[in-house]
């Protein structure tokens, strides 16, 4: 008996299934106490503790069963905002500087708002969300420098893209037919290289795609965090002679530790010298490019072969927003296209068109991302978003004179851009550094983060929040500094 056999038997006539409200005024009325209480959470932002831990009770509220019928709207949002609201990463305060978070926007509310009720699958088909899609390509290749006719697909965030764009890498490397044939038909070890400053991403990337991580060689760096070309030649040089493949050079504009940028043309001179694929993790720091002032950082990034960024971190669109620009379309859409009955294209209708967005990457179910990068950008304009990556970097630059001017602390590493490693003078295995920043964070005074720099635990404040002022970096050192007289080194 199969199972269509096994199902109850319905009644003739079953019940309204709609799942809209029966009371759309009712709905309406609840719906704008949501949105303004959503507008009022960032209108304050900067009030209260930068982060609370989540209490015992209120986990044990999200162990409950599946509910089988539902309650009341008004109860639900009161919920969220008496046992979710305040127990968030805390990226959205001006004095969040753990990790490498955007801090979002009120027009970025309002844009996840009208994408929710769109509720558009930009899979594909002929709409309007792949037209935008393609709007934000055109911009990034704008920004970028790369061609006009350069593809672009949105994804989770800059780790997919990275993993994206190095398998495009491959594919170029070895021809589409390894999609069907697999790494084993090729005769030699394909071999990516990366800056030790990389993410880990990157290595994540090589394992994902079965290149294996230990033919992902990570070069050192010089004092300012850069890849050293020198060192990049011999292992290239070396695994040819030992009859590998070499076929991409990963490089690294803002790293994730304290934002180091490889030499982008000098990677392009290596890279076209090699044959080789040139891909740019380009996170945060791609977005440089809107800035005159900062641009020069990421000199040669137009001539990189693919770049994959982040919409979500300095531009502040809300989460999600990972973005791939790719310049030769045709390898990058044979890399992932693939023709199913259930996609067929027609000549016209809703299945017209020859490009979608699922043939750019493995996504067939895709939100409509798209739209709150283009109404952020038209709202906002990129000036605007300009200045305040600007501004984070003359943040990180304050924060950087407090340090060195300070009896207490010592900076650990160069400042590029908008990421300060210090540690506690004295501080010899960093255990200082690290309980510092967990009274920071359990007191909600700021939310710093660690890295590892030389084998050490140092303090990290990466500064990408719009909000941030310079009086919250003259507190957030402060409260440091109070902190730290608390700990002594032993």
């Amino acid at each position: 008996m199969g199972p269509a056999a096994r199902l109850t038997p319905l009644a003739p006539q079953a019940p309204d299934a709609s799942l809209d409200p029966a009371d759309w005024a009712a709905f309406r009325a609840s719906a704008h106490a949501a949105l303004d209480q959503a507008i009022g959470r960032l209108q304050r932002a900067g009030d209260g503790p930068v982060w609370r831990p989540t209490p015992d009770d209120v986990r044990d509220r999200f162990t409950a069963p599946l509910p089988r019928s539902g309650r009341d709207l008004d109860a639900v949002v009161a919920d969220v905002e008496e046992r979710i609201a305040p127990y968030v990463v805390g990226n959205t305060h001006p004095r969040f500087f753990g990790w490498a978070h955007g801090a979002g926007t009120p027009a970025g509310v309002v844009a996840e708002l009208i994408a929710a009720g769109l509720n558009a699958n930009c899979g594909g088909r002929d709409h309007i969300g792949p037209i935008v899609e393609r709007q934000i390509a055109a911009w990034a290749a704008e920004a970028f420098g790369f061609p006009a006719a350069s593809s672009g697909v949105f994804v989770t965030g800059a780790s997919q893209a990275n993993f994206l764009g190095l398998l495009i890498a491959r594919d170029a490397a070895l021809g589409h037919r390894v999609r069907g044939r697999g790494l084993k038909a090729s005769a030699r070890q394909l071999t990516a290289y990366a800056s030790a400053e990389a993410h880990g991403c990157v290595r994540q990337a090589a394992e994902l795609a079965g290149v294996g991580s230990d033919f992902l060689r990570s070069i050192e760096t010089d004092a300012e965090g850069a890849m050293r070309l020198d060192l990049l030649r011999d292992a290239i040089r070396e695994d040819r002679a030992a009859g590998l493949a070499p076929f991409l050079v990963v490089g690294t504009a803002g790293g994730v530790n304290f934002g180091a940028f490889d030499d982008l043309a000098a990677l392009a001179d290596l890279a076209a010298s090699e044959k080789l694929w040139l891909h740019v993790d380009g996170a945060f720091g791609a977005l440089t490019r809107l800035s005159a002032a900062l641009a020069p950082l990421t000199r040669g990034l137009e001539r990189a072969d693919s770049v994959g960024f982040d919409f979500h971190k300095w531009a502040h669109v809300p989460y999600d927003a990972g973005f791939l620009l790719v310049r030769d379309r045709a390898a990058h859409k044979a890399t992932f296209a693939a023709p199913a009955t259930y996609l067929s294209r027609a000549p016209r209708g809703l299945a017209a068109g020859d490009d979608w967005p699922c043939d750019y990457g493995p996504d067939l179910s895709r939100g409509f991302r798209a739209l709150k990068v283009w109404l952020t950008f038209q709202t906002l304009g990129a000036d605007a978003i300009a200045a305040a990556i600007e501004a984070n970097r003359a943040a990180a630059l304050r924060l950087a004179g407090h340090v060195a001017a300070s009896e207490t602390f010592e900076l650990a590493a160069p400042v590029p851009l908008n990421i300060v490693c210090f540690r506690r003078k004295g501080d010899r295995d960093g255990a200082l550094g690290q309980e510092l920043v967990m009274r920071l964070q359990e007191r909600g005074l700021a939310a710093p983060s660690t890295t590892r720099i030389g084998g050490r635990t140092v303090i990290r404040a990466a500064i990408f929040n719009h909000r941030t002022r310079l009086a919250d970096i003259d507190g957030f050192f402060a409260d440091a500094v109070r902190i730290a007289a608390e700990l002594r080194p032993r």
